[in-house]
């Protein structure tokens, strides 16, 4: 599996469902992917989801330099707590994502280099890079449906009412408390 940055946090692991660089040949590959069963539970365990009812992707895969490029279109259905009412409810995902991926001693990967660099933030992402020849396809759809599930989950209708305010008591009740301590 890859060893990108990315990818860390048992998100590699959560859906094991790859396709080797040299599978890929000179062609565009496209793939179907459906979770099922343990691997539904597994993801919503690693994404800390109350449940994960489904996850669909289609990706189109393209040779580019020495690796590939994926594009990947995506629909889920998740299950999480309220943030505010504590009740289970539903919601409906979808994204889409776009990378590169090369093998690792690409020339086409960023140089490591000791001193400062500077980082354009209008620029490309850097490929990531893969070290065993094997595109992790099904970790790049649950990375990007991690990046879409909304860490503060509030169910639809639910508003947050903030507690009254404590009033200061008046300079008056003071004075009253002193007149008389018994009140």
């Amino acid at each position: 599996m890859a060893k990108d940055h990315r990818l860390d946090g048992g998100i590699a692991e959560a859906w094991p469902v790859g396709l080797a660089l040299h599978d890929l040949g000179r062609g565009t590959v496209e793939r179907r992917l459906i979770a099922e069963g343990p691997t539904l539970t597994r993801i919503a365990q690693i994404l800390e989801l109350t449940k994960l009812k489904s996850l669909e992707a289609r990706l189109r895969i393209t040779p580019w330099l020495d690796g590939a490029q994926i594009e990947g279109l995506w629909t889920a259905s998740i299950v999480q707590i309220c943030g505010i009412s504590l009740e289970p409810f539903e919601t409906a995902l979808g994204g889409e994502f776009s990378l590169r991926a090369v093998p690792s001693g690409s020339s086409a990967l960023p140089v490591q280099s000791d001193h400062e660099i500077e980082l354009d933030p209008e620029a490309d992402d850097p490929p990531d890079e893969i070290t065993d020849g094997v595109l992790p396809l099904g970790a790049y759809v649950v990375e990007d449906l991690s990046l879409a599930i909304d860490p503060f989950p509030r169910k639809p209708g639910v508003d947050f009412q903030p507690p009254p305010e404590p009033s200061e008591p008046s300079p008056f009740a003071a004075l009253a408390r002193l007149k008389n301590p018994d009140a």
